[in-house]
């Protein structure tokens, strides 16, 4: 768009979008553009599906990075000190609201973002009245994986892998693919980086993924986060 265009469309549109990702290492098999490539492509299903809704959806890029320190031991991770991201956040919700945006809506990939997140939003709408929702994505497809695959999935594990091979299979190293060895912690223990928790990086069972059932979770979600949008305050 030009600045012409964006100045129509933050006025028609019932939500100004922000996809927030990461970069930062996912195990062996997956690159570390894998929240970002999420952020992308999920929220686009949600932008395209919006007028079947009777809503209108404007997206920002993706925000690639985010607060990963707890992945820095692992090569190729960049993360933004949790302040800094915070401010990053609230800074692009002060545009869109100069812009005219009457909704702002952060959809989150990422699970070390959820706390500055929190705080942003807080601050967006107390400070800056600027009306914010927040759709962590797994969160609205948790009951559905979960009885695919159980509750051990998590970072790399068998969802983001199905995700990644159905959008990106190219970028998927088929061969690295194994169940993730974990290290044992006190169930009171709380660790500091995720090598304490991980040798090669990821959570659960790759090779349990499953792209087919991950694009019918990606339409049903698509779907109920829509519906949920609907409800505007």
């Amino acid at each position: 768009m030009t600045w012409e265009d964006a100045e129509e469309a933050f006025k028609t549109a019932d939500y100004v979008v922000l996809p927030c990702g990461s970069t930062e290492q996912h195990s062996l098999h997956l690159p570390t553009s894998v929240d970002t490539l999420r952020s992308f492509h999920l929220t686009n299903e949600l932008a395209e599906r919006a007028p079947a809704h009777d809503l209108e959806l404007l997206l920002l890029p993706p925000l690639q990075y985010g607060y990963s320190e707890h992945h820095l031991p692992f090569s190729g991770t960049i993360t933004l000190d949790a302040d800094t991201y915070r401010d990053v956040i609230v800074d692009i919700g002060r545009s869109v609201k100069r812009h005219g945006a009457e909704r702002f809506l952060i959809t989150n990939f990422h699970a070390g973002n959820i706390e500055p997140h929190k705080l942003a939003i807080d601050q967006l709408q107390r400070q800056h009245e600027l009306p914010t929702r927040y759709v962590n994505w797994t969160d609205f497809a948790r009951e559905k994986l979960e009885e695919r695959f159980g509750d051990k999935w998590g970072h790399a594990g068998e969802h983001e892998t199905s995700i990644i091979e159905h959008y990106r299979p190219d970028l998927v190293r088929q061969e690295k693919k194994r169940p993730q060895t974990l290290h044992d912690l006190a169930e009171s223990e709380q660790f500091q980086y995720f090598d304490d928790l991980t040798l090669e990086g990821g959570l659960g069972d790759p090779t349990d993924s499953d792209p087919e059932f991950i694009a019918d979770i990606i339409a049903e979600t698509t779907d109920k986060v829509l519906r949920d949008l609907e409800i505007q305050g």
